[in-house]
């Protein structure tokens, strides 16, 4: 006998979900959708980009792995990418906050999205090339970056006048960013995480 997934109506209420296990999940349009086991160089290409991010004189706690972000939805959503910068403002609010950074909350400088699986899975493919720049865009969060091993490619996203303007970045180029202009990394090098 499978057992329903519960549907949530409001961020309050997944907040206080606990299936007694430790399953990663996001909530999309009130659904849990149980992320699926990261490829190991995820959380090393997050953390690469930590590092470099404390380089450029970026503050720790501004630099976090495992925030959730609600977005602006018709329905509840909650996204969970694997590296947030925040501003002071968004940091400020999330840690008086509770949980997550609330779509009420100042959004924060950056995500980064280290795309899973895109030539191979349709849905995560569509969840991380359309769902999530509609949703981090309506959001406001000024910079939004996915990161595809998979496609060897950096994908740089800025904000203008509410949507995404995009541009790639593959082997020796240079990743251009607005939020960090000193930032010297080659895409291969975050590919690769510095190997």
């Amino acid at each position: 006998m499978t057992q329903a997934k519960p549907r949530f109506r409001t961020i309050e209420e997944y907040l206080d979900y606990d299936d007694g296990t430790d399953t990663r999940y996001e909530l999309v349009n009130g659904e849990l959708v149980e992320m699926a086991p990261e490829n190991p160089l995820n959380p090393v290409i997050a953390s690469m980009l930590f590092a470099a991010f404390l380089g450029l004189g970026i503050h720790p706690s501004r630099l976090v792995i495992g925030h959730q972000i609600a977005t602006t939805s018709t329905k509840v959503t909650a996204r969970q990418p694997d590296l947030v910068v925040h501003t002071e403002e968004s940091l400020s609010a999330i840690l008086s906050g509770g949980k997550l950074l609330m779509s009420e909350m100042p959004p924060p400088m950056l995500v980064v999205e280290v795309v899973s699986s895109s030539n191979t899975d349709k849905k995560s493919r569509d969840r991380d090339y359309v769902e999530k720049p509609k949703e981090y865009a309506a959001r406001g969060i000024p910079e939004f970056w996915q990161i595809d091993p998979d496609r060897a490619v950096v994908i740089v996203l800025t904000l203008k006048d509410g949507a995404y303007q995009s541009r790639e970045f593959r082997g020796c180029d240079r990743v251009a960013s607005l939020a960090f202009p000193d930032l010297q990394l080659s895409a291969e090098q975050i590919l690769k995480a510095g190997r």
